[in-house]
């Protein structure tokens, strides 16, 4: 495709995420419905483009009495009015010169014979990349995640203008003879069907359809093919996901329950007996933004750090380091990491590094260009160099760790290193320990098949970051010992570690 271009030289590709569906395509996409045996009488693609669902719609579908498209391309619209002019459905057709945001979508709904099918490709655009790149192709800024403290400052509330288009969408088929069927990221079409599921939206089934993009749209993105039924019956909280619109059973059944997202029902509902609060605190790797100030490689004669200077530390505030991908694979025997670690706790004051350890703060004011531009807010109103996501059990010297961005669920031990704790990037997830024994037991406990079969009905495996704190969280350690039979172990090590009211609360 030749992207049109606009004023200050950007692209409609770029700056509206316009990646135009081939005919080919949204042909597949129609015959699929109509192989479903869904029927419709009209058809309305919000951000038509050069017209692909509308024409392929006019083919396919045999009872249509309404075809509508809308775009705000002017340059699309007539390229999809060309095509369509010699079609025996041309009579059929209305097209609109309006931007999805400021059109009156639910009165034009009201004037189309029902079930009313919508169908399309929204932008494959985040807000804050229409932003960039000043494109006034976006909605009205409102926290519409309803994203509470630290993810709404440290970037979770950017998202897909699709997700935004889609919700509205979802708005619009709830309790009525509707369908959605939208092409879109994997993860936003997740998003909008948790939500809908939050609001209670009256929907049927809903499916999900992985898409070739890379084939199609030359775009590296997981995508799918969206598909929800509106219904006046009661909501039906699932959605098949299938691997391709050719397979014709599901691959997996997503689902919802307790306000969450479910990425196996089967998994899900085998081990939903041991759910619960977890009584081991799972905690996250410090957080500190600066690598290559904050993450030394030790070598003969100092540190190096990602600037490439040779250096020389007290050894006080520094600690060995393991980062995600050392926990999934193993430490590189030849490349020790170390982490500057400034404080024991997040309200620590910094000022006494000057004192206790002058080359090291010297160090740090050198670079403190790099260290107080930090974006995050989470540094304001904090000691100078300070870090996030510490404490007394970054500091436990065995702990039982595992990576969030790697794709397998292996726990590993992890002791210290030369007398010292090892501490872990924020790309970790770790449980504190005060043993040795407590450790590699906790780490049999979370690797065995019950363990993994319950928390694959969590994790979606094609996320950026399919391992977070929710979901390690969720399982109940002493129900998991009590099925496998080890609880007896699980109370000897709390009496053990000297833990007698936990131990008492705990097991009653």
């Amino acid at each position: 495709m030749n992207p049109v271009k606009y004023k200050h030289g950007k692209t409609t590709k770029a700056a509206f995420g316009d990646f135009q569906t081939p005919l080919d395509l949204a042909k597949e996409i129609c015959a699929h419905l109509v192989k479903k045996n869904v029927h419709f009488k009209s058809v309305l693609e919000p951000n038509c483009g050069i017209g692909s669902f509308l024409i392929a719609a006019a083919d396919i579908f045999p009872h249509l009495e309404k075809i509508v498209g809308a775009d705000i391309n002017t340059e699309h619209l007539n390229s999809a009015k060309q095509d369509l002019k010699d079609n025996k459905h041309h009579n059929k057709v209305e097209f609109i010169n309006k931007d999805f945001f400021h059109n009156d979508w639910e009165a034009l709904l009201k004037t189309l014979p029902e079930p009313i099918l919508l169908i399309g490709n929204p932008p494959w655009v985040t807000n804050s990349g229409l932003s960039v790149l000043g494109s006034n192709n976006r909605p009205h800024k409102s926290n519409f995640q309803d994203f509470k403290g630290l993810d709404a400052v440290t970037g979770k509330s950017n998202f897909d203008i699709s997700e935004w288009m889609l919700n509205k969408e979802i708005e619009w088929i709830s309790g009525m003879q509707r369908t959605v069927a939208m092409l879109c990221k994997i993860s936003v079409a997740r998003k909008v069907l948790l939500r809908a599921w939050n609001q209670k939206f009256c929907l049927g089934g809903a499916e999900i359809y992985y898409i070739d993009a890379s084939k199609h749209f030359g775009a590296s993105v997981d995508a799918c093919l969206l598909v929800v039924h509106g219904t006046n019956k009661e909501t039906e909280f699932q959605c098949k996901v299938y691997k391709s619109l050719q397979h014709n059973e599901p691959d997996t059944i997503i689902g919802y329950a307790d306000n969450h997202l479910i990425a196996d029902m089967e998994a899900f509902n085998r081990g939903k007996h041991l759910e619960g609060k977890s009584q081991y605190q799972w905690r996250s790797g410090i957080k500190h933004d600066c690598a290559k100030v904050m993450e030394l490689t030790r070598q003969e004669n100092g540190y190096r750090n990602g600037l490439g200077e040779l250096i020389e530390l007290e050894p006080d505030y520094l600690y060995p380091m393991l980062k995600g991908s050392q926990i999934a694979n193993g430490p590189r025997k030849d490349r020790h990491l170390w982490m500057l670690v400034p404080q024991q706790h997040p309200s620590d004051e910094t000022i006494s590094i000057r004192f206790d350890a002058p080359k090291t703060w010297e160090y740090l004011v050198e670079h403190s260009d790099l260290l107080d531009r930090r974006a995050s807010s989470i540094y304001k109103k904090r000691s100078r160099f300070s870090v996030f996501g510490v404490g007394d059990y970054s500091f436990a010297k065995w702990k039982v760790a595992i990576s969030g961005f790697y794709k397998k669920l292996d726990f590993k031990v992890v002791g210290p290193y030369e007398g010292k704790p090892v501490v872990f990037d924020d790309t970790c997830y770790f449980l504190a320990c005060q043993s040795e024994e407590e450790a590699v037991f906790l780490a049999k406990l979370y690797n065995c098949d019950v363990a993994k079969d319950f928390y694959s009905a969590f994790i979606f495996w094609d996320e950026k970051r399919p391992i977070n704190l929710g979901i390690l969280k969720r399982l109940n350690i002493i129900k998991l010992s009590e099925e496998l039979k080890t609880a007896s172990t699980l109370n000897a090590l709390f009496q053990k570690n000297n833990q007698d009211s936990m131990q008492l609360s705990l097991f009653p």
